[in-house]
């Protein structure tokens, strides 16, 4: 090959690997930003309870999730704040009392979700039995502060951080249940092996995910994107842009090395998470107490309200014998 033949071609070779490096680049940005990122305008539109899911799967109970929603409405709380231990983000929620010194629920709530609208079910648990609620806006949604959600990873300090402002505020006696839907049951059940204090009695998990890189996976193969590119980038740009490394937490590994009783709660016909997750987090389940409720036809973070009755007598006989 003439010299000039070879410069030729070693600039073809840097303008194609230029190409490839723009276009890697390009997609790790773009999964960046449709997985983790969330703009203010999103958060407040996401932030509406009553926004519809959009799913033909929700149609019939739709009704009686939004009159749920409005009864949690027409009630008072107060707002609280804490700041994270884990990067100093504010977090914010609405704690509602019921009974004073009664055990209190902490709820958190599913991906680009909202409290009032996931835990409306849970709500309504505890006022019925008159114990109290803090309905938690997570990181990067409603009312708290950020716009990266991290899938669990630095979630589950932030819910270590509530559970401790909790037993600061209403005493070391307090005893606390920890309930959350979607990335919220993800976040508790990775919460679990953080150190939480004793206070914690139980955990109920409904419809979480085994871990980020199997559900953010999941979720990319039903879109035709190929995971092995997309992920690695993704992950790639989680820790250069935001800090956080995507498999340095999992539901699935926390649980195996906890004793806090947990409670899983999935319905078999979940076509976001699939109900697999439910039983293979708890095989790795290595408490003591453990116990998995499937719900027949029940779809993604609507299993109270396909069946209200076996969900809270499952739930309410747990946390009797965990109290």
């Amino acid at each position: 090959m003439s010299k000039k033949k070879a410069i030729v071609a070693a600039a073809a070779a840097a303008g194609t690997g230029a190409a490839i490096s723009a276009a890697l680049l390009w997609i790790a940005n773009k999964t960046y930003h449709v997985t983790c990122l969330q703009t203010d305008s999103q958060k407040a539109r996401n932030a509406d309870p009553h926004i519809e899911l959009g799913r033909e799967q929700y149609a019939d109970i739709s009704p009686k999730m939004h009159e749920l929603i409005s009864e949690a409405e027409a009630l008072e709380y107060e707002p609280v704040e804490i700041v994270s231990s884990a990067d100093g983000t504010v977090l914010r929620g609405r704690y509602y009392e019921f009974t004073k010194g009664a055990p209190l629920m902490i709820f958190f709530h599913g991906y680009r979700g909202t409290a009032l609208r996931d835990g409306c079910g849970g709500f309504k648990m505890a006022r019925d039995t008159g114990r109290n609620i803090l309905l938690v806006d997570q990181r990067a949604n409603g009312l708290s502060g950020g716009n990266v959600i991290t899938f669990g990873v630095l979630e589950r300090f932030d819910c270590r951080d509530w559970v401790l402002y909790a037993v600061d505020r209403f005493g070391s006696d307090l005893k606390i249940i920890l309930t959350g839907v979607s990335l919220g049951a993800a976040t508790v059940l990775m919460a679990s092996d953080v150190g939480l204090p004793e206070n914690v009695k139980c955990i109920i998990a409904d419809c979480g995910y085994s871990s980020p890189k199997e559900i953010i996976c999941k979720v990319a193969r039903e879109g035709g994107y190929p995971t092995s590119l997309c992920y690695p980038l993704l992950k790639l740009s989680c820790k250069l842009r935001a800090g956080f490394d995507l498999d340095s937490a999992s539901a699935v590994k926390a649980v195996s090395n906890t004793n806090i009783p947990i409670l899983i709660i999935h319905g078999d016909d979940d076509r976001y998470v699939p109900c697999d997750m439910a039983y293979k987090i708890f095989e790795a389940c290595s408490s003591p107490k453990k116990e998995l409720l499937i719900i027949p036809g029940a779809p993604h973070a609507a299993a109270y309200m396909i069946d209200e009755k076996k969900y809270t007598e499952t739930a309410e006989r747990f946390i009797q014998d965990c109290l």
